[in-house]
């Protein structure tokens, strides 16, 4: 984790849990399961699940095989729907197999400050709640860059 390790400590004070794999005795990739609200950084949103809902984020490392057990881990656990946002796109192949679908999708970037994000959405029930969790509506929003730890 390097320079995320002072923040495990206040993440599980949250309820996250941590989910790691390991191959041969060493940490191949590890990931973020939250129920509560959590900052999505490079989108500038905050993400608040509903009940029997979570968030997955921070996977780091061999991805499917790490959604893939977070993913069964929930399912034990009662949640009956995962939100995940997906900015790298090899690593969205491994998204549909295991159930995820599109909801909304956020283009956003950063310069000099100044936060730029374009909003649209899939017109269905998933991609109204997916609005709804990240409290946005369609559209562009321009403004301040927030910094926050989590």
């Amino acid at each position: 984790m390097g320079a995320e390790a002072k923040l495990v400590k206040p993440r599980f004070a949250r309820e996250c849990r941590c989910f790691a794999v390991l191959l041969e005795g060493s940490i191949a990739g590890y990931g973020w399961l939250s129920t509560g609200p959590e900052w999505i950084g490079e989108l500038q949103l905050e993400i608040k699940p509903r009940k029997a809902e979570g968030y997955i984020w921070n996977c780091v490392g061999v991805f499917r095989s790490l959604l893939a057990g977070i993913c069964e881990a929930a399912r034990d656990t009662a949640l009956k729907r995962l939100w995940i946002g997906s900015v790298a796109i090899p690593a969205e192949k491994a998204l549909a197999p295991l159930g995820f679908r599109p909801a909304v999708s956020v283009r956003a970037f950063t310069f000099a400050r100044v936060h730029y994000r374009k909003v649209t959405f899939v017109d269905s029930v998933l991609g109204r709640e997916g609005l709804h969790v990240l409290s946005v509506s369609p559209g562009v929003y321009v403004g301040s860059s927030t910094r926050r730890s989590h």
